[in-house]
């Protein structure tokens, strides 16, 4: 019975070595995929600058960091991000559920519940949105909603610039109030 018993464990790790020694490429994969993250920061806040000058603050509950080629930070929990002037003034607030900073090219993207609120008030609803940091410009391919102090505007697609203060509707769609100015 002794013996019977030594060589099932004998086999049983055999067949465990076995089966590990092709798992190698399996784990090169999984890092070179970049499936799990670098590191895992949690209550992130976060001051960006260029050339000395603050930009934006981010603050997420979660952030998680992949390094490589191709690195990026994922906020799965949702960011909010206020972007400002020169005088460290909020001229633009952002928040999602979800985002994703694509270091190597520049570029954030907000997802789920989006908004974007501008310094006088006007609110951008959209479920996806890209912030082009390099060209300073957002962009939508899917349905926005503009609520402005006086209408409320609706289309697909949307090119703003970062601080939301001058934006184009792509495919505007609804009613749209034009006044004429009766002061001639």
């Amino acid at each position: 019975m002794k013996k019977a018993t030594l060589i099932s464990i004998m086999l049983i790790g055999i067949a465990f070595f076995n089966s590990c020694s092709g798992n190698d490429e399996k784990a090169e994969l999984l890092v070179d995929e970049n499936i799990y993250p670098d590191q895992i920061l949690k209550d992130v806040e976060i001051l960006y600058s260029t050339k000395g000058e603050v930009q934006f603050k981010l603050i997420a509950p979660i952030l998680k960091q992949y390094s490589g080629k191709e690195a990026y930070n994922e906020m799965p929990e949702g960011v909010d991000i206020e972007i400002f002037d020169s005088a460290l003034q909020v001229t633009t607030k952002l928040t999602s559920n979800y985002a994703i900073d694509l270091s190597y090219a520049d570029k954030m993207e907000a997802k789920y519940d989006v908004v974007v609120v501008n310094d006088k008030g006007e609110q951008l609803n959209t479920e996806h949105l890209v912030w082009n940091k390099k060209t300073s410009e957002i962009t939508s391919d899917v349905f926005v909603k503009i609520t402005t102090e006086t209408q409320v505007l609706m289309g697909d697609g949307l090119i703003a610039n970062q601080d939301f203060t001058n934006y184009r509707i792509l495919k505007p769609r609804g009613i749209i109030n034009i006044e004429n100015d009766k002061s001639d």
